[in-house]
């Protein structure tokens, strides 16, 4: 199939990754490849060129994980996407596979003729509500969990539902685990890792933390003050390095400060054979059974402390065979192979 891919461009999709929307595009349009179909990411400039790239956005200003004209980023990435739209039946694709998380896409699916499968990585907001309510929704819908498929249930009832699948030879136990604990992630408030710094100092377990400090004034006021011998920051780490990280810590802290739709870092640890103290946000309690993880009510960091000793004592290999048998690349490929030329199928 010609399958094009739309995807967010407030990051490039390249290493180290910002976030998880950036490693799952990067994953699926590169396994899409692999598996011989001819695949075109929608993205902007500096993202892997190995993803057949059609750039729409400069990165030119792109710098530390931020752009520089963020006055007028909302205005620039609605020209960006529109332009996109506007010309995308030229390429004559089969189908679009939409991850962008932008409203118009979602507004310009009825004016195009090519099918466009979009997944839902994210609870609804309001500019994707007004998108796709009554008779604007167009096109075939899926989403990455049980959990965020019921909060889109009102606007979108009939959504396909894949669950995220990650590289489980990249995410892999290693050497025996050290006593520290990690948090990794984009350093955002929503993340939470605010809180996971002082639950790791409640419980007297030395904390790590890794991921983009994309967030300046949040970096400054409530991480910076907080990091001490027993709590250090290691930066934003690529993948490879991200992973040796996980794998030889005690346990890993999972924050979420809204609904957190998946959590491909519960995945991403426990397929390190980590174990996870969590709040019970999102779907994060859905990813975790009671062999692998201890949840903790959402911002609560004395719960989340307990948590945390608690889930240090969790079996390393009980994480890792809950992650083979859940969160598997080819199986999340399959998957989305298979509606993808259903989607495309629909239209002939």
């Amino acid at each position: 199939m010609r399958i094009g891919v739309l995807t967010h461009i407030k990051h490039p999709i390249r290493q180290p990754f910002a976030g998880g929307l950036e490693a799952f595009t990067h994953d699926v349009t590169s396994g899409l490849m692999q598996r011989g179909h001819d695949v075109t990411l929608f993205a902007s400039s500096s993202s892997d060129p190995a993803l057949n790239i059609v750039p729409v956005w400069d990165d030119s200003t792109y710098k530390d994980g931020r752009r520089a004209c963020l006055s007028s980023e909302y205005i620039e990435e609605h020209h960006a996407y529109l332009k996109a739209m506007q010309n995308i039946d030229d390429h004559r694709f089969d189908v679009i596979f939409n991850n962008s998380l932008h409203y118009v896409p979602a507004t310009m699916a009825s004016m195009i003729r090519t099918p466009m499968l979009t997944v839902l990585h994210t609870p609804p907001f309001f500019e994707l509500i007004n998108a796709y309510s009554g008779e604007r929704r167009a096109g075939h819908f899926a989403t990455i969990s049980e959990a965020n498929a019921r909060q889109w249930k009102d606007v979108i009832p009939e959504c396909h539902i894949i669950p995220n699948g990650i590289d489980l030879q990249t995410w892999s136990p290693r050497a025996a685990p050290l006593e520290h604990a990690i948090w990794f992630g984009r350093l955002v408030p929503d993340k939470g890792a605010h809180l996971a710094m002082d639950a790791a100092k409640l419980a007297g377990v030395p904390l790590r933390l890794a991921g983009q400090a994309v967030d300046p004034r949040y970096f400054k006021e409530e991480i910076q003050p907080r990091l001490s011998e027993q709590c250090q920051y290691l930066g934003h780490l690529g993948r490879e390095e991200l992973a040796i990280e996980l794998a030889s810590a005690s346990a890993a802290l999972v924050t979420p400060c809204w609904e957190e739709p998946f959590g491909l870092v519960v995945a991403e640890a426990l397929a390190c054979g980590t174990p996870v103290a969590a709040f019970a946000r999102g779907a994060v309690g859905d990813l975790l059974t009671d062999a692998t993880g201890v949840l903790a009510a959402g911002g609560d960091v004395e719960g989340l402390a307990q948590a945390l000793r608690l889930a240090r004592r969790k079996s390393r290999l009980a994480c890792r065979l809950h992650a083979e048998a859940q969160w598997s690349h080819e199986v999340m490929l399959d998957r989305y192979d298979t509606l993808l030329r259903q989607v495309a199928e629909a239209r002939a």
